[in-house]
């Protein structure tokens, strides 16, 4: 199968480029060879490569470590819509969303895939991501994903907690949260995992998922069980008591699509991960941990 993947250089793309790298005939063009809010260039290059699938999972950073982006929602509607104007050139495509498309204004423990769209979000990632949602609802060709909190090799360690969490272990830092919340965490690899069925998959029962795990997690229980995997014996320090809101979603739809999904045990993940940031620890700089963003 020939199959595009966009955002290639990011976190989840950089996954998923060494774990299919075998497994498909891979295109993952950087932003030089192929921009993608150019829709005439988007299209020579569909016309030229006509890949099988397409995982959409390009999107431009609108997280407190990238600059600001005033253009955000704008940039990833018309990369989504380059795509879709051309929907005669590819077979499937699988686009990566998040849990913030509910809307934090909104959140419920365990967000099922019904509430989509009951609030509208005004932070322009979610308000994006939901419009590329409604607009290729109805397409049996295209799914819609939603993992809430992903984690792994080659995220942002200064802002992402778990990798966060590790690097300041290592480092005999304080790990620090602002406030204790229950959060849905999945391991990159079962994201790609998942990424994957979608793609050999002849169809699928529904447009939109959610891809959690079976049970969130409390951001306290997370650092406790880094400090134990990395054996230190260092302060978690909590900035503000009390429980934040939960950031969650159900995946039963996701279940009764995928009857065999595993994933992998939380401890195991961490500790894989620790592994891999003993391995590369000259990526990160214990200057840059000492401030919290």
């Amino acid at each position: 199968m020939k199959v595009l993947l966009t955002g290639g250089n990011g976190f989840i793309g950089k996954n998923c480029r060494r774990s299919w790298k075998r497994k498909f005939h891979l295109l993952a063009p950087s932003r030089g060879e192929l921009d993608l809010l150019d829709g005439a260039a988007v299209r020579r290059f569909l016309q030229m490569e006509r890949p099988d699938g397409i995982v959409h999972a390009a999107t431009t950073p609108g997280h407190r470590n990238a600059p600001p982006a005033p253009d955000l929602a704008e940039k990833n509607l018309r990369m989504f819509l380059n795509f879709h104007e051309c929907r005669s050139l590819w077979e499937r495509m699988v686009v990566l969303g998040s849990g913030v498309e509910y809307d934090p204004r909104s959140y419920a423990p365990r967000m099922k895939e019904e509430a989509l769209g009951r609030s509208v979000p005004e932070d322009p990632t979610g308000l994006s991501k939901l419009a590329c949602a409604r607009i290729g609802r109805g397409d049996a060709a295209i799914v819609h994903l939603l993992p809430f909190g992903v984690f792994g090799p080659h995220e942002d360690w200064q802002i992402r907690f778990i990798s966060n969490a590790i690097c300041k272990a290592l480092f005999d830092l304080p790990i620090t949260l602002r406030q204790n919340r229950r959060f849905d965490y999945v391991w990159v690899g079962d994201l790609v995992r998942v990424l994957e069925h979608f793609l050999d998959a002849s169809s699928w029962g529904h447009d939109v998922y959610n891809v959690t795990p079976d049970e969130p997690v409390e951001l306290i229980e997370l650092a406790r069980l880094v400090l134990d995997v990395c054996g230190k014996q260092i302060p978690v320090v909590v900035a503000r008591d009390g429980m934040g809101t939960e950031y969650s979603g159900d995946n039963s739809r996701l279940r009764a699509e995928i009857p065999n999904l595993t994933f992998h045990p939380l401890r195991d993940a961490i500790a894989d991960l620790a592994g891999w940031y003993r391995e590369n620890i000259g990526l990160v700089h214990r200057e840059a941990l000492l401030v919290d963003k």
